[in-house]
């Protein structure tokens, strides 16, 4: 399974490496109008344009960026990004922004951000597109699973509104781990912004364009997630893009049960129902986020256990260990989606459409043989159904601390129905873990089992103890 970066967009504090790629001085009357933002399209064509700077995120490989004067597309340079092995003492991955430090660019005549790219084998870039800046981040947009060869290809990345990109500065990003561990060579070239005018049918959509229902107490603290946006190229693909919520305007069915604020940020205020949707530039989205609220909310038993005996994937108590992520979203076959909220400050895990679910923990593995005991509390919403039966796997991922790489064991722990299985309340559930191989542990996978109607569960307080 290829590593997947989840992290670097969720830390406010970074170590930032500033190389100086050109720079551009004015003179300005005190008498002059001020100018409108540049309107500069080039990014990188065989050099960087006027204020870019380049800025690697803090736990990536600095040194994965170079510029290439041998293998190119056009002219006399590329970029150049070596990707590096897992466990490369640099970085676990390469990641960066390149920002315009001018202050900015107008692109609101422009439609797309284009490039060409190549691969020193087939591979597929985790994140790659514009918008990160470091600051807000408010009009970023994301090509998720952007499919390489080792054929120079040409890549379209549409805007979802130009006009809002009166003055933008994160030219482009992008984010790549290993591919099944293993680094490799990308180059990008020909990077630039245009006016394809060849971009049509646009299809806005959140939550992935589902109709999620879920149940929701006062006090919680939801987003709206999976905001993405479909386009039809000019050589009839459609594209679908991630993209931030500015881009949105959402709007709530009855605002004394819950608000909405224009970043998708949605406060639970009282019992009762109401249905978040959205638009985007005048269209409506697909999708919706039901808020169904029954009132107050009780939150978990608050972890009693001396923090030196606890080793924490989940936890407002207790400091975690570091998470690749608590959603893998592993397709085809996994439907779990993630509504995360919080109350109060406490953060809990909230899986909705549950079938299974995994949580990964590689970066580094986890020694659970003195810490042998599994701890978590679970609560369900609404009914325990007639055939629940629930399921949890511990991942060890062998002496070579990958997963798949051949060396696994799992050890899998049953909840059936029963008279402590209850809905409604929070459940505490704890296991001894008595499998052999437990000095590399690096998931913990929750499942639905034969075939149960368990659609929604919440979760918090994960962890290993002594």
């Amino acid at each position: 399974m290829k590593t997947k970066i989840e992290t670097y967009l969720k830390s406010s504090f970074f170590i930032m490496l500033m190389i100086s790629l050109s720079s551009c001085e004015r003179d300005i009357s005190v008498d002059a109008t001020i100018a409108s933002y540049p309107s500069t399209a080039e990014v990188f064509i065989d050099g960087f344009s006027g204020g870019l700077e380049y800025y690697p995120y803090a736990d990536s490989k600095f040194t994965a960026f170079s510029v290439d004067t041998e293998t190119k597309y056009l002219g006399a340079a590329s970029m150049r990004f070596d990707v590096p092995n897992v466990d490369d003492p640099e970085g676990a991955y390469a990641g960066a922004i390149f920002r315009d430090d001018n202050g900015g660019r107008d692109l609101s005549n422009y439609d797309a951000l284009t490039f060409w790219a190549k691969a020193t084998t087939a591979a597929t870039i985790n994140d790659i597109g514009f918008g990160q800046d470091f600051g807000e981040n408010k009009f970023q947009v994301s090509k998720r699973g952007l499919r390489l060869t080792t054929n120079w290809v040409k890549y379209t990345i549409p805007i979802p509104i130009p006009s809002k990109l009166t003055k933008e500065s994160g030219m482009m990003w992008f984010a790549e781990g290993p591919e099944n561990g293993d680094g490799y060579t990308f180059w990008i070239d020909e990077l630039k912004f245009e006016k394809l005018g060849t971009i049509g049918q646009p299809r806005p959509a959140i939550q992935n364009g589902q109709d999620i229902i879920t149940d929701s107490f006062i006090g919680v603290n939801v987003t709206v997630a999976d905001l993405v946006q479909t386009f039809n190229l000019g050589s009839g693909i459609n594209e679908t893009i991630a993209i931030a919520p500015s881009y949105f305007e959402f709007s709530s069915s009855d605002s004394s049960v819950a608000e909405v604020s224009s970043s998708g940020s949605i406060q639970v205020l009282s019992d009762g129902l109401t249905v978040i949707s959205a638009t985007l530039d005048g269209l409506d989205a697909l999708g919706s986020l039901t808020i169904n609220s029954s009132g107050a909310f009780v939150l978990a038993p608050t972890p009693e256990r001396d923090p030196d005996k606890v080793t924490s994937i989940f936890s407002d108590y207790y400091e975690n260990t570091t998470v690749d992520f608590y959603n893998g979203y592993w397709q085809p076959y996994q439907e779990t989606l993630s509504a995360d909220f919080s109350i109060d400050g406490d953060h809990i895990l909230n899986y909705t459409n549950f079938n299974f679910v995994g949580i990964q923990f590689a970066n580094p593995t986890i020694d659970t043989t003195v810490k042998s005991n599994l701890h978590f509390n679970m609560y369900i919403p609404g009914e325990v159904p007639s055939n629940f039966d629930f399921l949890i796997s511990i991942v060890d991922f062998g002496p070579d601390q990958v997963g798949g790489g051949g060396d696994d064991s799992r050890e899998q722990l049953f909840i059936r129905r029963s008279s402590r299985v209850v809905a409604n309340e929070w459940m505490t559930f704890e296991f001894p873990l008595t499998s052999g191989n437990r000095s590399n542990v690096g998931q913990i996978i929750f499942e639905n089992i034969n075939f149960s109607s368990l659609r929604n569960i919440y979760l918090d307080n994960i962890y290993f103890y002594e």
